[in-house]
């Protein structure tokens, strides 16, 4: 069998490694190739975790690079076709929801190859985003949806998507956060000590309603300071955001909100372990958060995840400096929350899909 993997972003690279680690132990069955968009170029948000996921190196590199939707997504599938075509896999697997995702899955679509769509079924039914647009098309043409909740399987029948076409295998990213937790912990001790960490909140903000617009990210910020009085900020520098407070020309004004460049994700999996509250607008986080048991606050009005919040610790909040307070102050004072892993977090999701493939 012949198998392409697309991977263009950082949240596609803790995916599909899972995956491809699975793939590899039946290496006299399956060929794999990896494609690597460039949309994330970033060395601080590509390289890295090519290497701490243990991922291999991409075979194509299509270095599209950044651009507005459109244009990322049409030089996706203008670069992505030759290179399906010279490959002609048996299964195209994209993964998630970036541009990438919908504009390769596209392309195999069109020229008659089988896609597989790995986390399927998410909806924050929020037309707004771009990502939701990416998701709804990309389950609508892809031939095997691979589902990480219940809800999301309850999306897909409510769609009109064919029973046939769904199979709920979990949370993969829970696979890459099960086998790399021991090393993550292992990291704490150096990192506890180059940061002088004791008691503090982790911050990621990356998603343009929150970064893009300088009066939604001053709320935030006023926020944060506020907040720093009484435990510090630490708060990882996502390159968008980083070129917001710069274009903006915003800064916290508190010395205990402590802006850092971006960081791995085996840091960052050991700084979300030990935190009080993680505060974040990312998808993943929400996710990682609630496996780990650790409180998460969600600055964005809606969720494609919801059962991080009916089973998790996840709180949605409004991006604004007295709610955000409000909400922070409460989350701080209150017993931690019990957490339950949802069905199928148990770091077995790969092997799942896996079964799932002819001749397994």
């Amino acid at each position: 069998m012949r198998v392409l993997h697309v991977v263009g972003a950082r949240p596609n690279f803790m995916k599909i490694a899972p995956l491809m680690k699975e793939m590899e132990r039946h290496g006299d069955r399956i060929t794999q190739l990896l494609v690597h968009t460039g949309q994330h170029y970033d060395p601080g948000m590509s390289d890295i975790f090519f290497e701490e996921l243990e991922l291999p190196r991409p075979d194509v590199n299509l270095e599209v690079g950044s651009g507005t939707h459109a244009w990322q997504t049409g030089q996706v599938m203008i670069r992505f076709e030759p290179v399906l075509l010279e490959f002609n896999p048996d299964l195209v697997f994209v993964v998630g929801d970036v541009n990438s995702t919908l504009a390769c899955a596209l392309v195999a679509v069109k020229t008659g190859f089988t896609v597989a769509h790995i986390e399927a079924g998410l909806r924050s039914y929020d037309r707004s985003m771009p990502e939701e647009i990416n998701r709804l098309l990309t389950d609508q043409i892809a031939r095997m949806l691979f589902t990480p909740s219940e809800d999301a399987n309850e999306n897909l029948l409510r769609e009109g998507v064919q029973p046939e076409r769904i199979f709920f295998v979990g949370n993969i990213m829970i696979d890459t956060l099960v086998r790399l937790q021991p090393k993550a912990a292992s990291r704490w001790d150096a990192l506890k000590k180059e940061y002088r960490l004791d008691d503090y909140i982790l911050v990621t903000l990356h998603r343009p309603s929150n970064v893009d617009d300088p009066q939604v990210l001053e709320e935030i910020l006023a926020a944060l300071d506020e907040i720093s009085q009484e435990v510090e900020v630490v708060f990882p520098m996502h390159p968008r955001t980083r070129n917001a407070l710069e274009k903006f020309g915003l800064s916290p004004s508190s010395s205990r909100v402590r802006l850092t460049e971006p960081v791995g994700y085996l840091d960052f999996l050991a700084l979300q372990s030990h935190a009080r509250l993680v505060i974040t607008d990312s998808g993943g986080v929400q996710e990682e958060t609630t496996f780990l048991g650790i409180p998460c606050l969600t600055a964005r009005p809606n969720t494609e995840r919801p059962v991080t919040i009916t089973m998790g610790t996840n709180q949605l909040v409004e991006s604004k400096t007295g709610p955000m307070i409000a909400a922070i102050r409460s989350r701080l004072a209150e017993k931690r929350r019990k957490s339950n892993a949802p069905p199928l977090w148990d770091g077995c999701t790969a092997q799942r899909i896996l079964q799932t493939l002819p001749g397994f």
